[in-house]
């Protein structure tokens, strides 16, 4: 059969690359194109449009360059029209996906969606989209199936590709010395800085993490490089005397080191699962506006971070746009580094965390059940 993929991001360019290997372990003729990442390409997937291209964080920027953005969808359409898939699946990135489920339902192709679009934080009036677009929602997420259950809409919870993700990729056997050795570090415990995968969340939160390195001299600020990012772009953003950027190990960071800082995202997520006490990170550009719907949000589902909003409760700190600051960072990393007095407890929470979110195979379920569903098998 063929599938038409299309991811919007980073996170959404992991997901889908996961879904497409399992896709072709359950459908040996499996064809897919769309529009995604590297990682998608690397499934051999046929990408006309790398989301690198046209990612565009924060309202403003989406305003600035909506014209690119229509321009894009134009396109899109179009591709799909031309390409005739089986079905239509599209993958998180709610602003450009329902849009195109709107478009794709009317002209005749199935519908599914994977990664559920965050509704139950904001914009709760999409459900009316997805319940006359989409034929079959798969979520990630366990407490959204109660959400949508309220509005009488059924999905099916396939578990969290993240776990399978770190089962394949992160080596706990490796040991520290042999990480410090491959990077060249200089073997002082680590802090882990995860400023995003977008330019705009680098600019926006790589300064601040990097300047509280000072207050930490016994320690090592090691900072994740984003694929398609150069080291010379994080060098405008640290004015740190010694620092190293570490591209394509980020779950191997992560695990060795002390305590991480890391941007509001699927990295929480990741983090968590891994075991690295940390604290959350968030400021976008937009001024009074962004901070006004944030705070909206934030009334109304209590957190941002998928740590906290899994859980149900207060587990990791987060420190958003204006208390994203220089005192509250170093105040809240003194608190989660070896001896730090909320460290032990939020690695309790971590175990929680991982018997909530359940087994490991989430892409498998979720292509079988697509496989099945297209081919009336269930």
């Amino acid at each position: 059969m063929r599938y038409y993929i299309i991811a919007g991001e980073a996170s959404g360019d992991l997901h889908a690359a996961n879904l497409i290997r399992s896709l072709k372990k359950v459908d040996k003729e499996a064809q897919i194109r769309g529009m995604g990442g590297d990682k998608m390409v690397a499934e051999g997937a046929d990408i006309w449009n790398n989301y690198e291209n046209t990612a565009y964080m924060g309202y403003i920027n989406v305003i600035i360059n909506l014209r690119s953005i229509l321009n894009l969808m134009k396109q899109c359409k179009q591709d799909i029209q031309q390409w005739n898939p089986d079905v239509v699946i599209l993958v998180d990135y709610p602003g450009f996906n329902l849009k195109i489920a709107k478009f794709a339902h009317n002209a005749g192709f199935k519908v599914y969606y994977y990664i559920a679009p965050k509704i139950w934080a904001w914009k709760g009036y999409r459900i009316k989209d997805i319940k006359k677009y989409v034929h079959q929602l798969y979520s990630i997420l366990p407490f959204e199936v109660d959400f949508y259950k309220r509005h009488n809409y059924p999905i099916d919870y396939v578990g969290n590709p993240v776990l399978d993700n770190i089962a394949r990729t992160l080596d706990r056997d490796q040991q520290r010395s042999d990480f410090i050795a491959k990077h060249k570090l200089s073997g002082k415990p680590i802090i882990a800085v995860l400023p995003g995968s977008r330019k705009q969340e680098i600019k926006s939160l790589l300064p601040n993490m990097c300047a509280i390195a000072e207050q930490y001299p016994n320690h090592e600020f090691v900072i994740s490089g984003a694929p398609g990012i150069e080291t010379e772009y994080y060098n405008k953003f640290t004015k740190l005397k010694r620092y190293k950027v570490v591209f394509n190990d980020t779950y191997q960071l992560v695990y060795h080191s002390e305590a991480a800082l890391v941007a509001s995202g699927t990295a929480t997520l990741e983090t968590a699962l891994i075991g690295t006490p940390q604290v959350v990170c968030y400021k976008v550009w937009g001024g009074i506006f962004t901070y006004a719907v944030g705070k909206i949000v934030l009334r109304k589902i209590g957190f941002i971070s998928l740590v906290n909003l899994i859980l149900g409760e207060l587990c990791v700190t987060e420190l958003l746009q204006q208390q994203f600051n220089k005192r509250r960072l170093n105040s809240e990393l003194q608190k989660i580094v070896e001896g730090g007095e909320n460290r032990q407890n939020m690695l309790a929470q971590y175990k929680q965390l991982r018997e909530i979110i359940g087994e490991q195979g989430a892409s498998d379920r979720a292509a079988q059940n697509i496989v099945d569903s297209l081919t009336k098998k269930q």
